[in-house]
């Protein structure tokens, strides 16, 4: 009965760890926000326990931390962090988009362009940028690069607390379609050298609009 009893405990806080990378991945829960094991727990109608260890999970993740007389927050990225997140996606997707030029079927192709269509028709902010994962998602497993799927999945980890997605920017929404379209296209060449060229642009541009972003939340903290 005990290990049925541990089992529970375990499956409960493997929901509850899914469920707080989700309220993450939507906005849910933003950068700085408090962690607070009865709220939460009552939220995902569980004890504290199972909470508690998705809290530990997501700060070995490094998504969560301890803030002294705070306890656990959402981590927030500093701007050189941001950076350098921006950075490594770049050397990734860019390797990512060369190698799909190479090896992605007509069928993945039409599947990316789908997606990308799909976005098109979202409108901007969270649908679309729930969209905007599955097309990335999708272009790196078109790549058939194990390693570098497992990189990138580490990586797109962190990238969940970023913060708000600029695809709620009515700008940055309307470029990253085009640029989308610059990377199928590429594709749709079997050209290797441009594919990464548009991939390193389109990450270029979100990395700017990010830039704006943060800007913005200085802004609003400086006239608080």
């Amino acid at each position: 009965m005990g290990d049925d009893f541990t089992s529970g405990e375990n499956l409960q806080g493997n929901a509850a760890y899914s469920a707080l990378l989700v309220e993450i991945r939507e906005g849910r829960l933003s950068p700085g926000d408090r962690l607070r094991e009865t709220d939460l727990a009552a939220r995902f109608g569980v004890s504290r326990t199972p909470v508690r260890e998705a809290i530990r999970q997501l700060e070995a993740d490094g998504l969560v931390t301890h803030l002294p007389r705070v306890g656990a927050t959402v981590r927030k990225l500093g701007y050189s962090e941001v950076m350098e997140l921006y950075e490594m996606r770049s050397v990734l997707e860019c390797a990512a988009a060369r190698m799909a030029a190479s090896v992605a079927s007509d069928a993945e192709i039409s599947e990316l362009k789908a997606i990308s269509d799909e976005i098109a028709n979202s409108g901007r902010g969270i649908d679309a940028s729930h969209l905007n994962r599955q097309f990335h998602r999708a272009l790196l497993e078109t790549a058939k690069n194990r390693f570098l799927i497992k990189s990138m999945l580490a990586l797109q980890k962190t990238m969940l607390i970023l913060g708000r997605t600029t695809l709620a920017d009515e700008d940055r929404y309307k470029s990253a379609l085009l640029e989308h379209k610059e990377i199928l296209d590429a594709l749709k060449a079997r050209d290797g050298e441009a594919a990464e060229r548009a991939m390193r642009a389109h990450i270029a541009s979100g990395q700017r609009a990010r830039i704006r972003a943060l800007r913005s939340e200085l802004d609003d903290d400086t006239h608080i």
